[in-house]
């Protein structure tokens, strides 16, 4: 862990890790304490839900991939619809393609009549108040591809407010490296951790509570205090 990358707004540093660092987190906190890959991913869900509302209470379009990063996408899109406002799902891959955590959101979404869709037309043809980048997280290795890359590009015509997950899709976690096809978010919603490539992005940083046990630092000889406070999200800052 790094902590001369991040602060809070009063000036408390916070430890950022890159992706191999967030692999062990996640690796002991499902192996050694047992939480489960969907609890983290309705944490994660919920608290982008709040950050997406803070930011638009119009029309929202969520881009999602497969995997933990598309599947706390759809989880906030159930929650946004829970609240009434007009979502609607457009994903990287056909839906027959999800897997895991991923496919259990998408087929709680699905019968809940939420609007799902595949591909650029798809996006093209909606009219957002915001967009939600969940394609990919902190696991992406070079450059986006396929459709992933296509509604990476496509996210850049829109006139309408990004927010992103964890990480922009398209970013190394680790580096903040570019090599590709890339997501420009105003605002970041990350996960338990900044991750080190934050520093590279301009965008506007939040850091959003999933309920790590803090015996998952300690296991991981790693020193960390809980920015959280009372709340489940946090303003970061670069340093």
């Amino acid at each position: 862990m790094d902590s001369t990358l991040f602060h809070t707004a009063d000036g408390e540093p916070v430890p950022a890790v890159t992706a191999a660092e967030m692999r062990a987190v996640d690796r002991v906190a499902v192996e050694t304490f047992g939480l489960s890959l969907l609890q983290m991913m309705e944490n994660a869900g919920r608290n982008l839900a709040a950050a997406v509302r803070e930011v638009r209470s119009g029309p929202v379009t969520v881009l999602a991939g497969s995997g933990g990063n598309g599947g706390g996408g759809l989880c906030c899109a159930r929650h946004l619809a829970n609240r009434e406002l007009s979502v609607s799902v457009v994903l990287d891959r056909d839906p027959a393609e999800l897997e895991g955590a991923a496919r259990t959101q998408y087929e709680t979404l699905s019968a809940m009549d939420v609007p799902i869709d595949v591909g650029t037309a798809a996006l093209e043809s909606a009219d957002p108040a915001a967009l939600v980048d969940a394609l990919v997280g902190y696991g992406l290795d070079g450059a986006l591809r396929g459709q992933a890359a296509d509604l990476a590009r496509a996210t850049a015509k829109r006139n309408c407010p990004v927010v992103s997950l964890d990480v922009p899709s398209g970013m190394n976690a680790t580096t903040g490296a570019v090599v590709g096809p890339a997501v420009d978010p105003d605002q970041v919603v990350t996960l338990a951790l900044p991750k080190t490539g934050l520093t590279e992005t301009g965008a506007a940083l939040r850091l959003a509570d999933i309920s790590i046990p803090a015996g998952v630092y300690e296991q991981l000889d790693s020193p960390y205090t809980s920015p959280f406070d009372d709340s489940y999200t946090v303003e970061i800052r670069r340093q």
